[in-house]
């Protein structure tokens, strides 16, 4: 009697039924939970710092606050006021007030001041020096004057030829009161830094002012 074959038995699986997926769908692949991010490494070849954060926005309040309002002119600004030459007084007589002023040329020269900064006026007699280079003419005495580079003398009556000089002694040694009257207020105009009169304190105070 033929064998006939035995059909293939088939086995169940121990793992129980696979749950088989809908017709054109897959499976979904479980996404990977993110964790926290690794600092950017920094770009090669950029040296220095890192870059600063930006400014925080300003809101329109602080843009309001921080607006200035509208100006107003500028106002205007002082022009310096001319510098006042020192005063000093040296008491003398007449008679020795032309002593006493070349005892603070000397002076004045001995501390370092140069020759050509120092004009001598005197209100009465004329100075040796002036009587001996006019002798030579008013041409000869005034180029002097004007080369700048010695003491220059000159008697009231023609000091106001004389420039400006950095300091300016002035000999009450004689002469009007009005004389000196011109002299000291020409001689207070012609110092740039210090102005000295010797003579007597009680005119001169009268003719500059208290305070002398």
């Amino acid at each position: 009697m033929p064998l006939i074959p035995e059909e293939p038995q088939i086995h169940e699986s121990a793992q129980g039924p696979r749950a088989t997926p809908a017709s054109g769908r897959t499976a979904p692949t479980p996404r990977p939970v993110p964790g926290p991010r690794p600092a950017a490494p920094s770009r090669p070849g950029r040296p220095g710092p890192p870059r600063p954060t930006a400014p925080a926005q300003r809101t329109p309040r602080d843009l309001a606050a921080a607006k200035p309002g509208p100006s107003g002119p500028a106002a205007p600004v002082p022009a310096p006021a001319a510098a006042t030459p020192q005063i000093q007084l040296i008491p003398a007589s007449v008679e020795g007030a032309l002593d006493a002023a070349e005892e603070a040329v000397d002076l004045l020269l001995e501390s370092g001041r140069a020759p050509g900064d120092v004009l001598v006026i005197t209100t009465g007699e004329q100075h040796p020096w002036a009587a001996h280079e006019l002798s030579f003419g008013e041409a000869s005495y005034w180029a002097q004057h004007d080369a700048g580079d010695d003491v220059f003398y000159a008697d009231a009556a023609v000091a106001s030829r004389a420039a400006s000089r950095a300091v300016v002694v002035v000999a009450v040694n004689g002469g009007s009161d009005a004389a000196a009257a011109t002299a000291l207020p020409l001689a207070l105009g012609r110092a740039d830094a210090l102005l000295i009169v010797c003579g007597d304190p009680q005119q001169i105070n009268s003719v500059l002012g208290a305070g002398v």
